[in-house]
């Protein structure tokens, strides 16, 4: 079915802003279903399984009923287990973050019910919680249902099969006769069906039916990684497995453009697409991504709904997205017209919960493997290097040259030397070369043969158009910018440094965003950077015995010429 954006959906101005500050352009189907026909006040079964989106499905129009004018509780959520309770309070709290004075809380076995107790004592408005609890809390009286109007079972087959039957009759006969009742389940067994016979008053069907996941010469990995180090984890990805071409997919417009400019400002062939874009732009970006004019394209979900290129060798879910729809179309951007392909996640904090929805639905093996070292990614360039150079030795175009070469050779001096110092000189000057820093930021094994050992040049012109304008007309002398500090940095132009070159080491060292950094001034043997105060000293701390360039630095706080 055709997805609706949330703005068809008749939502109040509290909602839309929410669900625009989760990064949600449009609704899945099992919301563009639910959420009008829940509205509207109908009983509803909804078939879908986790990860379809089916908590907004049902936490949106909920959230549009209950009033924080009536301090009693207006709406029952039952879940099967305490993570899935604590899942859909967080939810639900995100949604109502401009629904002033609305009380959300969570209740459920394993947490000392005496601070539930006090929880409940001050009111709450919408409990979503395990049937036992739920019943411990009507029995103590510390739960009282009689204003309660909307009750939603979640997962419902799975509370059935946990032996949960008459706890949840129990607590149905404890709610008022005039109600809304809404059972979701993944399956419709009989047990589920009387259940809904009996308690439900002629419910809507809404039925949503997975997409089947056909991309076989696809290769799906996934990365664990904090939130801070994504951008890190991608520019290690690009470098060791470097795709001709490749999406990254981010959940919203604001992350497209942050991750857009720090790889840009990194060096990388870059464009971002997204839906603040006019048709003419997205035209133009597409264009040059067919092209091959840029390498690499940023983008959302509803924006790269018309991408249609065979030649993607690669897919980057920078975040994990909301519903498996998403996820299926997503990588069945790579392993095209015969082609192998390779599908990266980066997965943070409970996002491991979501993947394993996907896993399980998709009945795909998605494969844990580390990020990528700094020795992984020399060793892979280093060995792509060799190659080349074998290939130039079997041409035998280097004739001319042999007789400089062999003047070369004296007793102090062997042919291994000379090609090892040519070898050395040649590897700096394309920037292969990098020594591993003291500390990396992610502890994890070698992973070179599973992002493969293909590698090509970087784009030169791309890195260059990249420089933007921070070398330049930021030579203002020593005063910095206000609210900025003047850091000094003991590596200049000797060394062919460049200002993505300390960006991205700021970036990848402490875990801030690119974009914080101010005016870079370049000189011979040193450099000035300019980062806001309340980070100076985590940058000092950071980049002081660390590589850029391959180069060791100290950093200091500058004190003038």
């Amino acid at each position: 079915m055709d997805k609706l954006k949330f703005t068809e959906l008749n939502l109040s101005a509290e909602i839309l802003k929410a669900v625009a500050d989760m990064g949600f352009e449009e609704a899945t189907p099992i919301q563009s279903l639910a959420i009008p026909k829940m509205i509207e006040g109908l009983d509803i079964i909804g078939q879908a399984q986790t990860g379809t989106g089916k908590t907004a499905a049902f936490g949106i129009p909920l959230l549009e009923k209950v009033t924080s004018k009536i301090r009693a509780t207006q709406a029952l959520i039952m879940c099967p287990t305490r993570e899935l309770a604590i899942q859909v309070a967080e939810e639900l709290k995100l949604l109502s973050k401009y629904k002033k004075g609305l009380n959300i809380v969570p209740v459920y076995g394993g947490q000392p019910i005496v601070r539930q107790m006090a929880a409940l004592s001050r009111g709450a408005h919408i409990i979503i919680g395990t049937p036992g609890r739920i019943i411990d809390h009507i029995e103590r009286k510390t739960l009282k249902l009689a204003d309660t109007k909307v009750v939603v079972l979640d997962e419902a087959d799975e509370m059935l099969d946990m032996g949960f039957r008459d706890d949840i009759e129990l607590i149905l006969k404890s709610l008022p006769e005039e109600r809304q009742t809404v059972f979701f389940s993944a399956t419709m067994p009989k047990e589920f069906l009387a259940l809904t016979r009996r308690y439900q008053v002629h419910p809507e069907n809404i039925k949503v039916v997975h997409e089947k996941l056909t991309v076989p010469l696809t290769e799906q990995l996934y990365c664990e990684v904090r939130e801070q180090q994504k951008l890190e984890a991608l520019a290690r990805c690009l470098d060791m497995y470097d795709p001709k071409l490749s999406l990254i997919f981010c959940n919203t417009k604001r992350k497209v453009d942050e991750v857009c400019s720090n790889l840009q400002v990194r060096g990388y062939s870059v464009d971002a697409i997204h839906g603040d874009m006019n048709q003419t732009q997205r035209d133009r970006v597409m264009a040059k991504f067919r092209a091959c004019k840029i390498e690499i394209l940023v983008a959302t979900d509803v924006a790269a709904r018309g991408i249609d290129v065979d030649d993607v060798d690669a897919v980057f879910n920078y975040d994990i997205p909301q519903d498996i729809e998403a996820y299926v179309h997503r990588i069945g951007r790579t392993g095209r017209a015969g082609r192998t392909g390779r599908a990266f996640s980066f997965v943070s904090g409970r996002d491991i919960y979501k993947l394993r929805d996907i896993q399980r639905y998709t009945k795909v093996a998605i494969q844990r493997v580390p990020v990528p070292s700094l020795a992984d990614v020399e060793n892979i360039r280093i060995s792509s290097f060799m190659e080349k150079l074998k290939e130039n030795i079997k041409k035998n175009t280097s004739e001319k040259y042999v007789s400089k070469i062999e003047s070369l050779i004296t007793g102090d001096i062997t042919s291994i030397d000379v090609a090892a110092t040519l070898f050395e000189m040649m590897l700096k000057d394309q920037n292969v070369e990098k020594q591993n820093s003291d500390i990396d930021l992610f502890v994890n094994p070698s992973s070179a043969e599973v992002f493969g050992d293909r590698n090509r040049d970087r784009n030169r012109n791309g890195r260059d158009r990249n420089k933007s304008g921070r070398e330049k007309g930021h030579k203002r002398g020593n005063t910095p910018e206000p609210g900025m500090t003047r850091l000094f940095i003991s590596i200049g132009k000797n060394k062919k440094v460049r200002p993505g070159d300390f960006v991205g080491a700021i970036a990848g060292e402490t875990g801030l965003n690119g974009e914080i950094v101010g005016s870079i001034d370049i000189l011979d043997k040193y450099s000035f950077v300019e980062v806001p105060n309340e980070h100076a000293n985590k940058v000092i701390e950071s980049l002081n015995n660390s590589n850029i360039k391959g180069h060791k630095v100290n950093v200091e706080r500058s004190q003038g010429k």
